[in-house]
């Protein structure tokens, strides 16, 4: 599984949003910085052969969804994030957010009782 880039990534969040989209659709979720219809629809078509979406054809026109789970890619690169930045460890991951207050004692209580509740 390739990485994707920034705006690639962002394509592949609304197309697991909305499941099933065309281009035009993709480009009204977009938010800020919309890209020109051909530069989207190119975005798309490079999804495409990085195997993440495929599509159904309506004559000359494209419905395109996601063929990779948000679940699988979001596994595949936080175990990458985790490996690369925090020497394969969670719980300097954990400290590094809590030290940055990204993440709340009450919230740090709430994944010890998940984690209690699993053995």
């Amino acid at each position: 599984m390739e990485k994707l880039t920034n705006k690639e990534e962002e394509i592949m969040q609304i197309l697991w949003k909305l499941e099933k989209a065309f281009v035009k659709e993709v480009m009204e979720e977009i938010k800020d910085d919309k890209p020109h219809y051909n530069t989207l629809s190119t975005i798309i078509r490079n999804l495409e052969e990085k195997g993440y979406v495929s599509y159904n054809a309506f004559g000359k026109t494209h419905q395109y969804y996601p063929i990779v789970k948000m679940e699988d890619y979001r596994k595949k690169f936080m175990n990458t994030a985790i490996e690369t930045y925090f020497n394969n460890s969670y719980k300097n991951m954990v400290s590094f957010f809590a030290k940055e207050e990204k993440i709340s004692a009450e919230e740090l209580r709430e994944i010890l009782a998940m984690i209690e509740k699993k053995q």
